[in-house]
Formats: C-alpha cells, structure tokens, sequence
C-alpha cells in the first residue's frame, strides 16, 4: 500500500465492517470523513465511493437520524447521502448500506460536539504569508515520501524543497517576536502531482494533508501551538479547480463535474465581462468555464452536489483546524452564483470568522463588487491590488508632478468611498505570484522603508510574505520558483540565518529591525489598528496622512525628495498645534510641534502626538 492510501485509510477510521461472511470485501471512501452535530445547518451531504455504489441502500441504525435523499448520478461508484442531524448527539452513527447481493456493510461514523467560536482575522493583525515548502524544514524524514512521484531537489526552483509543517512550529517563536499575528499558508492539501508541486494549489485529495508536510494532526498542532502564542492561522482554499492527479479524474462522480466535460480548455481571464452589463454569455462562461492550465481542471460548481461538496470541505478544516480565516484563490473565477453561496454558508456557521478573496483586478469598482453591498453581502475582506499598484508605482515614479508620485498612491486611497468596508482589504507591498518588494523597488532601501512604513501604518490588514522582512529579492528573473526562494536558516547546513541574522548583511538586518520595531508598536497603537485615516494631498514631494482614535493620534509623513524638506505644520491644525509634544516612533525621541517640520531626504516620519 502506497503511503497515500495509507493515510487515506487512517484518516477513516472507523473503516466499514462486514455483517456477513464474505472474506476481502471492497474498502469505501467517505468524505467528509466526520462531522459536528449543532451546525447552523443540520444537513450533512456523504460523498460515499466504492465499486457501484450507487445501487446501494443506505439506512440509519434505530432510525436516529432521518435520510434526507440518496442520490446517484452518471458515475456508477458514488451515492450522494443527505442526513438531517437537527436532533443528532456526539457519538458514531451507525451507518448501514445495503449492496445488491444482499451484503450489508456497517460504519460508525463520527459526530464531534462544536468547538468554540473563534475570532477572525482583523485590522489589528498583521498577516505573515509562507510558502510551507520553503520556509523550513523540520522533519527531513518527510522530504521524499513512497508514492508520490515529486520528491526532494533543493536545486530545482520548482522542485520541492523540504519545508514543512514542523519547520513552521519550530519557528513560531520568531514570528511572535516580530510582531505577526496571523499567518497565511499557500495550500497545505495534498498535491500528488508528478511535478511542480511544491506551491500546492493543484490538490489531489481535499481532505488530507500533503504528507511532505506532515498530517493533519501535526496542522493542527501548528493551529493549537500558534494559538498559544497569540496568532491565528488562515487556510487558502482553493474552489476553482482541483489537480490532474486527483482520483476524481479517473472516475467522475458526474458527467459535468469538470468544466468542458474534462478536456482542457483555457479561460479567457476577462474578468470584466462578470461585471459588463453589456457582455455576451459566452464571454462569461469563456472566462468562468475556462482551465487555468492543463494540470488544474476546473470544477463546475453549478452541480449542486459538487458544490455542496465544496461548500463542507471549507466548513470541515475551519471547525476541525480551528482556523482564524480564509483566502480564497482565483476568487471571481467559481461560477459566480456560487461564489456568494458558499461565503453566506459559511459567514452563516462562523460569523466572526474572516474570509479574504484574491481577485486581482487593478479596478476598485470589481474588488468592492466582491465585498458586498447593503442589499448583496458578499466576503468581508479583498486582496487590495489597486492600492499596491498605486503604492508601488508612486514609489517608483522618477520626479513627483500633478500626475505622477505620490499622487498615484493618494488616488489610490482616495478610491476607498467605493468599497464597503475599506479598513478590512487586505493590503500588501509583494505575494507568492508578484516580484519581491525589494525587487520591485530596484533594491532601493530608503523607498523600502516607505513602503513597510505605509503598510503598517495605513488603513487595512496589512501582510508580509516571509523574507520581506530581511530583504529577500528576484532580482533579474520574475520566475515564481526564485520568488519562493528558500528563507535563509531554515535548513541544516544553511550559511546565514534570517531568523538570528548571521551571516546577513547591515541593511538585511537593519530592515528586520524596522519591521519588528514597526510591527510590535502598532498592536498597541489604537489609532492604526482601531482609528480613522485623514490624508492630505501630496505637496512637494511629500505625502502626510494622520491615523486618529478618541485615544491616539498618530503622524505618517514620507518624503521622496533627495534633500530634507521642511512642511508647513499650520496646514495639519487639524491634528496638530504648535507647543504639542510628539513622540518619534522610530527612535524615541520627544519633540514639540513648531510652525514647520523637517522630513529627513528620502525616509519617513512617524510621530505619536501625546495628550
């Protein structure tokens, strides 16, 4: 037995048991493999697989839990079962099927009692994004394992490097020193791919953990470990499609299960035509229907089953993980009806939890459209795009004019009366399919520093993705394996540490420190994490926003000119008055407010003013 059907075995337990005498009766796969009773809603779905299971009878020891519907569709070894556990206790339900030779098979399933509601993600946090495989690797054992074709090559950029689940708990105690309070992993599921697996959103198997990594319960070790110590953990959920490994593809439970009935066919990626009131339906289905690549089928949600499907596996790994959110990949291209299905099924059972959507479109108009509006509530955080782009090019603008430099981020904020909710977006200066943020600012330092100082201090979830904080780059290659580069310590044998800083150069170490400086006091700091933001336009090169609560107020001010350059303070009254005591958060110091302010060249200025 190959290790993946060995943990496939392990993870049903308790396997079906035979009520009569026939000896190496076929084993059956039930997904989802158990459940909870007190859930908001008391129908549960069983996707129940075996040789022609669909002529089986399916009933309910003593009759505790009544059979909603059982349903077969064009495969013959699958059977749909929908129980109604409105009045079901913890405990095993007996399960009973019936195949057609008389054989009777019964299974114990498992019904668990709730866990605790849980908070979400929020402005409060800071988001540490990881890419499991190359962050560290903590149980080399694991690294190559039987049966998955994908094994070990630290040398291939796209090759699996080793990290793992334990490289991530072993590690948990530099993220809490650096102020992180939630962390984002890239796909934890199996990926039994032959290839390119390691960036896991090609799954094989949506209920069990790649074993390279570890296994569900050492995920939610990490989950219970990360708890400890004040973070919380988001999955990234992946509804669009699945991988070309999984079983599903060598057996469809339904003829319309995969999109273009199984064959490859690429989407469009126009995402505007969701919201074209003037687009042609076969614009929409080309870019909905349509496959990411080859290797990735794309799932018809429309079939009600495979969306009910879906729908509890998000349930399942929030309640059995204990998770804090959720990131949903390719978020607009799930049929779309869908899509706002399963964020109200899931904001139903978990109302506090927090959902973030990846929709990477530059048009504030498309990501507002996902966060909802008072009549159609959708999820309650986006990936904010437009921000990092006008961030990055205000950053990057060669001289500061009426359309160019700052302006191009002060636009971008100004955009904010279009959303819903626009202290929830998630905001971000790099992730796991975009150039490093050094990259991107050419390795300038001093624009650097802008940068994390906008995030940390600006509207929104702000998140890092992991090596941001010691300068990591791309420089001369936009290829994702050398994006997700290795973070350095993280194996045996490594010649520098990102975590201690050996063997790292002054600025390298210097940028984690302005990060962990940063990080840390902003989960004090009401005003940035609780308080308003007030943004004046950009003037001579530089840009000042306030960050305001009734119990703090705080001071951003960036400077791109190469020289130091003096700001008028009357024109901040609002805030500021002259006499008042400020605090610079950078390195300390108490000044009072005068009529003007010296911006140092090319850096930033954060101030506390005091009460």
């Amino acid at each position: 037995m190959t290790h993946r059907a060995a943990c496939a075995v392990l993870l049903l337990l308790p396997l079906f048991t035979v009520m009569t005498a026939q000896a190496n009766v076929d084993r059956i796969h039930m997904e989802p493999p158990h459940w909870w009773v007190g859930m908001h809603d008391p129908q549960l779905q069983l996707m129940i697989h075996g040789p022609n299971a669909a002529k089986w009878e399916i009933t309910v020891a003593d009759d505790v839990v009544p059979i909603v519907s059982s349903v077969s569709l064009d495969s013959p070894n699958y059977l749909f079962v929908t129980l109604d556990l409105a009045n079901a206790s913890p405990g095993d339900l007996q399960l009973e099927l019936k195949k057609p030779d008389g054989q009777t098979l019964r299974h114990g399933y498992p019904l668990l009692p709730r866990s605790s509601v849980r908070r979400g993600f929020s402005p409060a946090d800071v988001i540490y994004l990881i890419t499991p495989d190359r962050f560290a690797n903590g149980d080399p054992d694991n690294d190559s394992v039987e049966g998955y074709a994908d094994g070990l090559d630290r040398k291939a950029p796209y090759g699996r490097h080793g990290g793992d689940l334990q490289g991530i708990i072993d590690r948990l105690d530099y993220m809490k020193s650096m102020g992180y309070t939630q962390i984002w992993l890239n796909p934890i599921l199996e990926n039994a791919q032959p290839e390119h697996s390691y960036h896991g959103y090609a799954q094989t198997d949506l209920y069990q953990v790649d074993p390279r990594f570890g296994d569900n319960a050492l995920y939610r070790e990490l989950v219970n470990e990360a708890r400890e110590r004040g973070i919380g953990v988001i999955q990234d959920i992946v509804l669009n499609h699945i991988g070309s490994g999984h079983p599903w593809m060598q057996d469809l439970p339904a003829s319309d299960w995969i999109n273009h009935g199984g064959t490859f066919v690429p989407t469009t990626h126009r995402r505007e035509s969701l919201h074209d009131p003037h687009a042609a339906p076969s614009d929409v289905a080309a870019f909905q229907d349509g496959w990411f690549v080859p290797t990735m089928p794309d799932l018809n949600q429309r079939n009600p089953h495979l969306a009910r499907y879906l729908i509890q596996h998000t349930l399942w790994w929030i309640e059995y993980a204990g998770l804090s959110g959720l990131r949903i990949d390719t978020f607009p291209y799930p049929d779309r009806d869908f899509t706002f299905a399963w964020a109200n099924a899931v904001l139903a059972e978990y109302p506090n939890i927090n959902i973030v959507g990846e929709e990477w479109s530059l048009n504030p108009a498309i990501i507002a459209y996902w966060q909802g509006t008072r009549d159609k509530p959708g999820v309650p955080s986006m990936m904010d795009f437009p921000l990092h782009d006008g961030l990055i090019r205000a950053l990057n603008a060669e001289e500061e004019a009426w359309d160019a430099g700052w302006v191009s981020l002060y636009s971008a904020i100004a955009n904010d009366f279009q959303y819903p909710a626009p202290e929830n977006l998630v905001t971000f200066v790099d992730n796991h399919d975009m150039s490093r943020i050094y990259t991107l600012l050419n390795e300038d330092y001093d624009l650097y520093r802008m940068a994390m100082a906008f995030l940390l201090t600006s509207r929104g979830v702000p998140q890092l993705f992991y090596g941001d904080e010691i300068l990591m780059s791309n420089t001369g290659t936009d290829s994702h394996g050398v994006i997700r580069s290795d973070f350095p310590g993280g194996w045996s044998g490594d010649t520098t540490n990102g975590f201690t800083g050996e063997g790292h150069s002054e600025k390298a170490v210097d940028a984690q420190d302005f990060v962990r400086k940063l990080a840390n006091w902003r989960a004090s700091a009401k005003a940035v994490t609780d308080g308003e933001l007030t943004h004046f336009a950009p003037d001579n090169g530089v840009y000042v926003y306030f960050r305001h609560h009734p119990e703090q107020t705080v001071m951003v001010a960036m400077n791109r000119n190469a020289e130091a350059t003096e700001i008028d303070t009357q024109r901040f009254s609002l805030f500021l008055d002259d006499g008042m005591s400020v605090k610079n958060i950078l390195n300390g110091e108490m000044n009072t407010v005068s009529p003007s302010l010296t911006i140092p060249a090319r850096g930033v200025l954060i101030l506390e003013v005091q009460s």
